[in-house]
């Protein structure tokens, strides 16, 4: 566990901005991606899975695709249905300190990440499901 505040971050892409502090009060995962990344489309589906299963769970993809058509495409083909934003300068993941994708942070609802994850994650995982609901 980190158990360190996460860092505030606003990204916007002109047809999005997602702000990170406006999640406070709810448990937040924040998934760093970008389209052509193979690991990223691997765990898709089983993030897709929990996004469906725990609505509660504020899912933010960052996406860091430079192209937008690119990341368009990818949204669309994958019925991407969780809330997205593509941030080419890599703004929010620098702060984090991330630089391999995907990389996703577990937030509580008082802003304090509580778990990190580098590489696919399986999210179907019942641990991983158990340390959610926990929070």
């Amino acid at each position: 566990m980190l158990n360190i505040p996460a860092p505030d971050f606003t990204v916007s892409d002109g047809s999005s901005t997602v702000r990170l502090a406006s999640y406070r009060g709810k448990v937040v995962l924040v998934n760093f991606w970008w389209s052509q990344c193979a690991p990223c489309l691997e765990e898709l589906p089983s993030l897709l899975q929990l996004h469906h299963d725990d609505p509660d769970l504020a899912i933010l993809a960052v996406s860091i695709d430079e192209d937008e058509d690119s990341y368009r495409q990818f949204i669309a083909r994958h019925h991407v249905d969780l809330i997205t934003v593509r941030d080419p300068n890599q703004s929010a993941p620098k702060l984090f300190g991330t630089d391999m994708w995907p990389e996703s942070y577990l937030i509580d609802r008082k802003g304090i990440i509580r778990r990190k994850f580098v590489g696919p994650a399986d999210w179907s995982d019942p641990e991983i499901r158990s340390f959610i609901q926990g929070l």
